[in-house]
């Protein structure tokens, strides 16, 4: 409790940095045994949502909704997801299941999911994406723009039919973007370890593992790696469209 109300967290027309500090959580509506923090929203002026799922014993997922893709990431625990046929996920697993494809996510006992859900864009010179399931730690790493202290791990296949991205950067301390970034991209971003600082807009914030991020189309965003430990962060971001 901080009797002052101080926090990190920031709200700003271009981005938000959600602390763990502020999160409020609720019943998470159509799913059974699960109660949900949610990061980031169209109320906020973002495109896509971003959400907690805090699973209990026995719970069971709802659907997200009419041409919402749903993509999940398991922080903690491990579910079984349903969807045309059946997939353990663990700890570090991942499913991305494409818009009004039947499916139920279960978990047995506790767990914790990260969930992005995006509105699909069809293209007409492209078929819809197909489902895809898969293990962070079977994803190879690749150094970024040439550096091998700063590592992506694309989760997705880029390629036209899907319409969003999921991907986990991993930085060594000291490592840091090459650049400042301003592109037509979106993002929702949560910090899985370690520590840095993170510019937004014309702000320089610290940064830590369990820290939530929203970034708007075009604002300028930068990320550096501190401390005597790595630094990743998983990141979503809006494709192809």
């Amino acid at each position: 409790m901080d009797i002052f109300g101080q926090t990190r967290g920031r709200l700003h027309r271009d981005y938000a940095l959600i602390t763990p500090d502020t999160h409020v959580t609720s019943p998470l509506v159509g799913w059974k045994n699960a109660m949900t923090t949610i990061h980031v929203s169209p109320e906020m002026g973002a495109r896509f949502t971003q959400y907690t799922a805090h699973l209990q014993s026995n719970s069971r997922s709802s659907l997200p909704g009419k041409n919402m893709q749903r993509f999940i990431y398991v922080q903690e625990g491990s579910v079984q997801v349903q969807a045309e046929s059946e997939h353990a996920i663990e700890c570090g697993g991942f499913a991305f299941i494409p818009a009004d494809v039947e499916h139920v996510i279960l978990s047995s006992g506790p767990a914790k999911l990260l969930v992005f859900e995006k509105p699909y864009v069809p293209h007409e010179d492209f078929k819809e994406p197909p489902l895809v399931v898969g293990d962070s730690v079977n994803v190879p790493s690749e150094p970024f723009m040439g550096d091998e202290d700063a590592r992506l791990q694309t989760l997705l296949p880029v390629s036209p039919e899907f319409d969003m991205a999921v991907n986990i950067f991993t930085y060594q301390p000291g490592a840091a973007l090459p650049q400042v970034e301003m592109h037509v991209m979106e993002h929702g971003l949560l910090m899985l370890s370690g520590q840095g600082i993170y510019r937004l807009s014309n702000d320089y914030l610290p940064v830590i593992a369990g820290d939530v991020i929203w970034v708007a189309s075009y604002c300028p965003q930068w990320f550096v790696a501190m401390g005597k430990t790595p630094a990743s962060y998983i990141y979503y971001k809006d494709i192809h469209r």
